[in-house]
Order: C-alpha cells, then sequence, then structure tokens
C-alpha cells in the first residue's frame, strides 16, 4: 500500500537554490529573490504523489532519484518516461502548455525537493532574459535526451540499450566506491532493481536479469540485490557502442 506524501513546509534558502545547476550561475540578488518563493518538500520512497501536483507547483530535485513512468492498466505493463536525478526539474511539459500530464511519479529513495507555484515559474521565464537563457539549454538537453530514448528503442537491442542506461545513470550520479588505482573502472550502481532497468530499457524482468547474470559471469559487473558494482567499464562502453556525437558518451578515463 502507499504512503501518504510527507512534505516539509519550509523556505529555502539561497544555498539550495544554487544547488540546482538551472539557478546556479544566476546573479546573487536573483537567487536572494527567487528563494523566498521556494518551498522545501521532501517525499520517501513508497509515497503516493498525485500527478495532479504537477499543474500547480514546479519541482526541482535537490537530493534522491526520482522515476516518471506510464501504466497500461488493461495489461498493467510499465514505461520509464524519465530518471530525474539532482539538479532536474519537472515537470516541463505542464509548465510550457498548462496541460495535465497524467505519470506515476515514484521516489526510489528519500528525495528532497525545491517547489514553486507553477504561475511563479512562468512569470520568471517572462520576466528575467537571465533566467531564460539557463532554461533553454536545460530544455534543449532534456529533447536531446528523449531523442536517444526513442532512436535507441528502434535501433538498437537490448544488450546495448541497458548499458547505455547504466553509463547514463553512473554519469548522472557521479558516485564512486573503491581505491583511487582503479577509480577510472570501478562504479556503484544503486536502486536500480531489475524490474527498474526493464522498464527504462523497453523490456521485460526476464531478459534483463538474464544480460546482468552474463556480465556477472564474464566480470564484467557485480550484483547484489539492488546493487550493481561496475568491475570493467571499458566491457560496458564496447557493448554501448557510442559515438562521439551522443550527448551521454563514455565516461573519461583516467
Amino acid at each position: 500500500m502507499h504512503k501518504d506524501v510527507s512534505q516539509l513546509p519550509q523556505k529555502a534558502n539561497p544555498a539550495l537554490v544554487k544547488q540546482a545547476n538551472l539557478f546556479a550561475d544566476l546573479p546573487t540578488k536573483l537567487i536572494e529573490d527567487f528563494q523566498q518563493e521556494f518551498q522545501l518538500n521532501q517525499w520517501n520512497k513508497g509515497d503516493y504523489i498525485n500527478s495532479d501536483i504537477l499543474t500547480q507547483r514546479f519541482f526541482v530535485v535537490i537530493e534522491g532519484n526520482i522515476e516518471i513512468k506510464q501504466s497500461n492498466p488493461d495489461t498493467g505493463r510499465e514505461a520509464t518516461l524519465d530518471m530525474l536525478y539532482a539538479g532536474d526539474c519537472f515537470d516541463l511539459m505542464v509548465l510550457l502548455d498548462n496541460q495535465p500530464h497524467e505519470v506515476i511519479i515514484s521516489p526510489l529513495t528519500t528525495v528532497k525537493l525545491l517547489s514553486v507555484k507553477l504561475s511563479t515559474m512562468r512569470y520568471w521565464l517572462w520576466t528575467y532574459p537571465e533566467f531564460n537563457q539557463q532554461f533553454m539549454p536545460y530544455i534543449a538537453k532534456k529533447m536531446r535526451e528523449k531523442e536517444q530514448q526513442a532512436s535507441s528503442l528502434i535501433l538498437h537491442d537490448v544488450t546495448t540499450r541497458l548499458s547505455r542506461i547504466i553509463l547514463e545513470h553512473i554519469n548522472k550520479i557521479k558516485f564512486y566506491t573503491g581505491t583511487k588505482e582503479e577509480e577510472h573502472q570501478h562504479h556503484l550502481v544503486n536502486g536500480l532493481n531489475d524490474e527498474t532497468l526493464a522498464r527504462m530499457t523497453g523490456s521485460v524482468r526476464q531478459v534483463i536479469n538474464k544480460q546482468l547474470q552474463h556480465w556477472k559471469k564474464e566480470d564484467v559487473i557485480d550484483k547484489k540485490r539492488n546493487q550493481l558494482i561496475i568491475k570493467d567499464l571499458e566491457a560496458l562502453e564496447k557493448e554501448a557502442k557510442y559515438t562521439q556525437n551522443l550527448a551521454n558518451a563514455p565516461l573519461s578515463k583516467s
């Protein structure tokens, strides 16, 4: 059973606002003005968040991971539309077209967010050119991600799609555990179980599990519950078949 959503009725401070890439480079005075309109929220894993809230408030993730999904009520099958990380904003679609967006908002961890009234966010975009200049590249980045996601579903097999998703996840969380000497090849991926990876890949859990077990046998990864330890980053990048013109291409080597 879903738990009720929990919120912290607190005001944000300028330091929190600067954590979001969208606001980080704005003039200090503008950030101080903006922060007065933000509310600090917290969602926990398992919380139910009604998507109607997206027509009222605009959210910026400060900490944690959120999966945005849609489901087929006839089959029960779910697909991941987006994975949100610290610094990401949502919902861009509602912000731009002012239409409801029926999605499933699923916190994968405890998530801390800044939220602001949707009308206020639109006012900022219309009123402050310096903010608009920060916002447009972010929209373009998200559009490119969606383009890559759509083309990958059509043009590449499950192994390639799965390896790309894992690499993109590593790129976004920038989390490493291990010795300095092995930093270039040991990376930890938390919170993505087989079912989640299947939704993100456009596949099914059994196929994803089979591929992960194959990589484990080949010593490319180590798999423990909802945790993947990447042991051979180069092998994973080879499976991803990246080209240099892809935005989320391989991680830089040490």
